[in-house]
């Protein structure tokens, strides 16, 4: 129903003082309409009643405007199109549920016809046919279902869209005025709004700016349904974040053409939500592996760059730093438990902040051994210079936790550190219920012999780590050792100092 014609678009510059006229008309018609059905049946269907009461409605805006008591054109309008919008979508609904005789189909199809002789009247704003009717004979494409509020404080109006709505299976929430709507949003899930311009306490700009500055009801589409065709008006709402603008009376294909479309970019926008929730999940599932292991820094990069990070498993360049008490069993087996535990605690906390201040990585405690590694996750061409100044601070440090150690009546310790550089494989090593990032290889079964033939106090590189570093070096001596399990025999070096170049 309700297809404009260029001969309907022509009608429209007609004076509008001559509305009520028409009016007149359209009131008779559906008061004879309405004695047909009580004459033949006995009972009126209630969709008649309302199709009477709207009628009254205009009854009474007529009387209004004769009298002169609405002077302003847009409030006239606004409101007859209100009152049109109810006469229209109860002609069209008692003709598509009811069983009607032909005199009253008759009558059904001239009073459709009055309101559309009414509605062209209104020439003040002219929109193009095509932004208020569309041709109902095409076949829509198929309805995406959602939660659809309706906030408009005419009941009529309410009632008309919701009955098209559940047709499409939409789930249908109302809300007469604007602080109704903003109660219901704080508990219900919301698809899509049709929000009326024109409500008591608060108008429909308010509640869009209100929607579209609020964190969690930005995304929800809104589309403004109104009786004013304001020019004005229209671009406001588009501007302030509507996705439509429909004019009432609402042609019902294009209604569930608009919210169909709507409600699709919603779908979109939840999983657009969804995936950034995933990607948050990453982020915590990186801080939970890295965040107690490694600097801000590193856990800052990964965030930033989670392609810096292959949890598969990738071959690269790393720098492995193994530092343990020299005699810790000796130790261990002198002091009661809890002791044990205090010096230890003591001694790997200031330990992990040294190497997380330099950029490494805490990959491991085995005791009162400390694995640390200088390239993994991510890679950088200082790796050894800073693996370097790492052990030379760590060694610096033990006077202070020796301090602490002595105040808490525990006794003090040394340390020996071993540095050495090659390719490692970095990555998520283990099995599907356990699993910790790593690395593996011959470089990291170096360091291990290496620091085994550490002194108390001293720090041990390797030739590797020695020819990777930019540094200036202070080296003592130097020796050859024949670790267990490897058969080329390793030049190692004993470091004292190192300087930046």
């Amino acid at each position: 129903m309700n297809t404009l014609t260029p001969g309907h678009v022509a009608a429209a510059n007609r004076p509008s003082k001559n509305w009520p006229a028409t009016a007149r008309l359209i009131i008779t018609a559906t008061t004879e309409l309405y004695s047909n059905q009580y004459q033949q049946h006995g009972v009126i269907h209630s969709d008649f009643s309302k199709l009477l009461i709207a009628a009254e409605k205009l009854e009474q805006l007529s009387l209004q405007q004769e009298h002169g008591a609405i002077p302003e054109h847009q409030k006239i309008w606004h409101d007859l199109r209100n009152v049109m919008a109810a006469l229209q979508g109860y002609v069209e609904l008692i003709q598509e549920e009811q069983q009607v005789d032909e005199k009253s189909q008759q009558q059904l199809e001239h009073i459709d016809r009055l309101t559309l002789q009414l509605l062209e009247f209104d020439n003040k704003h002219k929109f193009p046919a095509s932004s208020l009717y569309t041709d109902n004979t095409a076949n829509p494409k198929l309805v995406v279902s959602g939660s659809i509020l309706i906030v408009d404080d005419q009941r009529e109006s309410r009632e008309l869209i919701r009955r098209h709505l559940l047709r499409d299976q939409h789930q249908v929430l109302e809300a007469a005025s604007g602080p109704e709507m903003l109660a219901l949003l704080e508990h219900q899930t919301v698809d899509l709004i049709l929000l009326d311009l024109i409500l008591p306490e608060m108008d429909g700009h308010e509640l869009l700016a209100r929607l579209k500055q609020h964190q969690k009801w930005r995304a929800i589409p809104v589309i403004v349904i109104s009786g004013n065709k304001d020019t004005e008006r229209v671009i406001r709402c588009i501007e302030a974040g509507a996705e439509d603008y429909l004019f009432k009376p609402i042609n019902p294909v294009l209604l569930k053409a608009r919210i169909s479309a709507g409600v699709e970019r919603k779908r979109w926008l939840d999983k657009e939500q969804r995936y950034r929730h995933e990607l948050e999940k990453s982020q915590t599932f990186i801080r939970k592996i890295f965040g107690r292991y490694v600097s801000e820094e590193i856990a800052d990069t990964l965030l930033q760059n989670p392609d810096a990070l292959d949890l598969g498993g990738t071959q690269c360049k790393a720098t492995i730093m193994m530092a343990d008490i020299r005699g810790f069993t000796t130790i261990a087996e002198q002091l009661p438990p809890q002791q044990v535990v205090r010096l230890l605690n003591n001694y790997l906390g200031a330990m992990s902040e040294i190497i997380m201040n330099h950029n490494g990585t805490v990959n491991e405690f085995i005791g009162d051994a400390i694995l640390a590694i200088f390239g993994a996750p991510i890679n950088r061409e200082d790796d050894s210079d800073r693996a370097i100044q790492c052990a030379l601070a760590m060694q610096n440090a033990m006077a202070t936790i020796n301090q602490q150690n002595i105040k808490e009546y525990l006794p003090a310790i040394q340390m020996g550190i071993s540095i050495n550089t090659g390719p490692v494989i970095a990555g998520n090593i283990g099995s599907l219920k356990r699993t910790k990032y790593g690395v593996v290889g011959h470089t990291v079964n170096q360091t291990a012999r290496i620091e085994d033939a550490c002194p108390a106090g001293k720090i041990l590189i390797s030739e590797s780590t020695l020819i990777d570093s930019t540094a200036i070096l202070s080296i003592g001596k130097s020796q050859t050792i024949q670790a267990k399990g490897i058969l080329a025999a390793i030049n190692i070096f004993q470091l004292n100092d190192a300087a930046l170049p």
